[in-house]
């Protein structure tokens, strides 16, 4: 068991890729471009969904900022290749989504989806090398990095020679759901750090929830739609994760303040 228990992360990606193969291509939703909020502000169409970005290039900005001049020290050095790549498409996220929800439709899209995959990427290139010293981190994030640039290029070209797969796409969105949690549980993660990120992996589940119920929560609440409320939960969870790699260098320094 013991021997099994480092390959069970390997073992479950390669079932749920099978299981992925076996259902077949897997389209977007019916009507997904048809937002519930869509006024405008000061002539700024579907404002919501659009400002509600800022947030993602305040997170990836400050996260930058904060911790590039860190980035060698060994609270960070192993797994930063991924948390910059992280970090950066924080930044690219915000442009990339505002510019699809200024007029939501397949080619805007993928500008939206694209820095959204390098994200994912990017935290499971990172903690793969912190949490297993043999993993080349620079490899790694290239490597994940070309998968994320890839699994949006399928969708997209399927989608151009008749319906567009997401299989390899939402495969990406959730492997860090699942393997974060086990590489740090399996490989012996300091305490604080699963715990952030079982609170930021969380955060960004209950986010595709919300996406899922936009015009419900809409309806519900009145001023804030599901999507809306999607952004704001995925910048929340962005945050966890930049707010505790700031910290595990001021736990070591003795620093104080963010």
């Amino acid at each position: 068991m013991k021997r099994l228990l480092p390959r069970l992360p390997l073992l479950l990606t390669l079932a749920i890729a099978f299981a992925m193969l076996i259902h077949g291509p897997i389209a977007q939703l019916p009507h997904y471009h048809e937002f519930a909020d869509s006024r405008s502000w000061h002539g700024l169409p579907n404002a919501a969904d659009v400002l509600s970005n800022v947030g993602f290039a305040l997170v990836g900005i400050w996260g930058l900022v904060r911790l590039w001049p860190l980035r060698r020290r060994p609270e960070l050095a192993a797994g930063w290749p991924g948390y910059a790549l992280f970090l950066a498409a924080l930044v690219l996220t915000a442009f990339g989504s505002s510019y699809y929800h200024l007029a939501p439709d397949d080619a805007r899209l993928v500008w939206d989806r694209l820095p959204i995959a390098l994200a994912c990427a990017g935290l499971l290139a990172a903690v793969r090398a912190e949490t297993d010293s043999g993993t080349d981190a620079r490899a790694w994030t290239l490597g994940l990095s070309a998968t994320a640039v890839a699994s949006v290029g399928w969708w997209h070209f399927t989608g151009l020679h008749g319906q567009g797969d997401l299989r390899p796409y939402l495969l990406l969105q959730g492997l860090p759901l699942l393997l974060i949690p086990l590489w740090q549980a399996i490989h012996g993660a300091p305490r604080q750090d699963r715990i952030a990120f079982g609170m930021a992996l969380a955060l960004y589940a209950l986010a595709k929830i919300t996406e899922l119920y936009d015009h419900q929560i809409l309806a519900t609440l009145g001023s804030l739609s599901g999507h809306t409320l999607k952004h704001l939960l995925a910048t929340a969870a962005a945050l966890v994760l930049t707010l505790r790699l700031i910290r595990r260098v001021d736990e070591k320094t003795g620093r104080t303040g963010l």
